[in-house]
């Protein structure tokens, strides 16, 4: 079953991470990283990516012509989507143990972040027919 974990972090006025001391931010780079090798090298790694900071998020939706209209940033947000995993696990226990690994991430001094990760199953379209 593929699951999607997405890791949330507070918002604070933008991407506080940026402003984190150069060495805190290497090891939290190098973790993020390992942990996808990780996963990697147990099959378990669909794909993975960290998003580009809020600022530059828009919302977009089709206009009465079709033609796309954006809306700007998201103000009213206590969180935002920082990075997402997708993983390919027999179970949803297997999926809710991934995520509680990157939740640790390190951020200042080292001390884990206990990040927010939403785990939801990743929907593979409607049964055949005749099911």
């Amino acid at each position: 079953m593929k699951y999607i974990l997405m890791m949330n972090t507070p918002s604070g006025g933008g991407y506080q991470i940026m402003s984190w001391p150069q060495a805190d931010l290497k090891a939290h780079i190098t973790f993020m990283m390992s942990f996808a090798q990780k996963l990697s090298k147990a099959g378990e790694l669909v794909g993975a990516e960290g998003l580009a900071e809020p600022r530059q998020a828009k919302l977009v939706r089709a206009g009465s012509d079709g033609k796309p209209m954006t809306d700007g940033v998201f103000p009213e947000s206590k969180e935002f989507l920082a990075g997402y995993w997708i993983v390919d696990v027999p179970s949803p226990e297997r999926a809710y143990a991934i995520a509680a690994e990157a939740s640790l991430a390190p951020g200042v001094g080292g001390a884990p972040l206990y990040l927010n990760i939403e785990v939801r199953q990743v929907m593979s379209g409607p049964p055949p027919e005749g099911r």
